[in-house]
């Protein structure tokens, strides 16, 4: 069958062989998947989730019990005092920027410990000039850069006592750049050290692409507030557009004022009948995230055999969904990426060519042949054409599919060369 789909013998027999390698692998991912699964299960048991939950509200929004009791599900099962899940956040940029407005004002200072963040954040920060961002109005900036993907906590500490921080940021996952992603434990490492120096500063977390990688969120160590996107992880690849934000409860009402209207926040925002998908992608979420681990565990394994530089290894703890390929050369990464368009189940028969996109400073090369546009969840490719040429790979709703589309983008990379 996989010689139907245009794959050769020989790329079938490498990525066999890849999985076999990986089998130890899957049985670690399989365990946390079983972990979270319950986790999520309870969450429903706990919170009495009826069908009465999935109506809809229009208008304002105004007493929606269904979006009330998916808010309590997500807080549980992210280990916080409260959760705003909204369709009306269009991205995990968007959310993250809806929280930075919300908690920073007028020479406050946020403080990246993680380095840059991720490029569609440049403008909304003000590293790049836009009159609309962050530092248009007052707020200040700083960055402190990973050394050896640890935390500077020399640095950090020091610029904790030389004066106030209202928030420090830290995104988990890598973005375009060429750092590792952070682990939980690296995560409750360091917020330990930094409360003991100001036990009041604001610690917000990027989570995107990294709920249920593991078995904690960043909320059980320690963190005020973390922000991460539906159609990524959480939303299981049924959510179709959303985000959420959870935290500390003052924080989290900070937030719902910033989206809507001071003196209404969480209370208006109708649901337009999403309730259902985004309970039913949460209860899916835990089987999908170990679906495309198991992908990018095997693409990992299978790229590594033909001599190419990737990270993680195989056979790495995994701290988010994402698995770099580290190419150094912009055709195999334009091949690679148009491989993986080939095999997804929307488009296929386009070719993906790089281009200019809103809130990159690269043209940046992308497959994303997914039923929800944009999904990263979905099994999707993409790099911007710099230097060392990377593939961020990332998502499969199942091992199965992702597997044909590695054995398709190998089968590409082959057959150019």
């Amino acid at each position: 069958m996989y010689q139907q789909l245009g794959i050769s013998k020989e790329v079938i027999e490498l990525v066999n062989k890849a999985e076999k390698d990986c089998k130890d692998v899957f049985a670690k991912i399989d365990a946390i998947c079983e972990y979270n699964s319950a986790k999520v299960l309870k969450a429903f048991w706990d919170n009495n989730v009826s069908e009465v939950h999935f109506n809809s509200t229009t208008g304002y929004g105004y007493n929606d019990i269904g979006r009330e009791v998916v808010e309590k599900v997500f807080a549980q099962v992210l280990g916080s005092e409260d959760a705003l899940v909204r369709g009306q956040f269009i991205s995990g940029t968007h959310a993250l920027t809806v929280t930075l407005f919300a908690l920073l004002r007028p020479r406050d200072v946020l403080l990246s410990i993680t380095g840059k963040p991720y490029d569609t954040l440049d403008e909304v920060i003000g590293i790049q000039d836009n009159p609309s961002s962050l530092k248009a109005f007052g707020v200040k900036y700083e960055e402190i850069d990973l050394v050896d993907n640890n935390f500077d906590e020399q640095k950090i500490l020091n610029r904790l006592k030389q004066g106030k921080v209202k928030v420090i940021e830290i995104q988990r996952s890598k973005g375009y750049s060429t750092r590792e992603s952070i682990s939980i434990d690296k995560i409750e490492d360091i917020i330990k050290k930094i409360r003991k120096v100001d036990k009041d500063v604001i610690i917000m977390i990027d989570n995107c692409y990294c709920e249920f990688v593991s078995l904690k969120e960043p909320i059980e160590v320690g963190s005020d507030i973390i922000v991460g996107s539906l159609i990524k992880n959480l939303g299981g690849g049924i959510a179709p557009n959303g985000a959420y934000v959870a935290g500390r409860c003052d924080l989290v009402e900070l937030v719902a004022e910033r989206l809507t209207v001071p003196g209404e926040g969480r209370e208006v925002g109708p649901t337009l009948g999403i309730n259902k998908s985004f309970l039913q992608g949460l209860f899916m979420a835990p089987s999908v995230v170990a679906n495309a681990l198991k992908t990018a565990v095997v693409a990992s394994r299978t790229m590594e055999l033909l001599g190419y530089d990737v990270e993680p290894k195989y056979n790495e703890d995994r701290v988010d969904i994402v698995q770099n390929i580290i190419f150094h050369n912009k055709e195999k990464l334009i091949n690679y990426c148009q491989g993986i368009q080939m095999a997804s189940p929307i488009d296929s028969n386009a070719i993906p060519e790089p281009a200019d996109m809103p809130g990159y400073l690269d043209k940046v090369i992308m497959a994303a042949g997914c039923f929800t546009q944009g999904s990263s969840i979905e099994l999707s490719c993409d790099g911007p054409l710099r230097e060392p040429y990377i593939a961020y790979m990332q998502g499969g709703l199942t091992y199965e599919y992702g597997k044909i589309a590695v054995m398709k983008a190998v089968n590409r990379i082959i057959n150019e060369d």
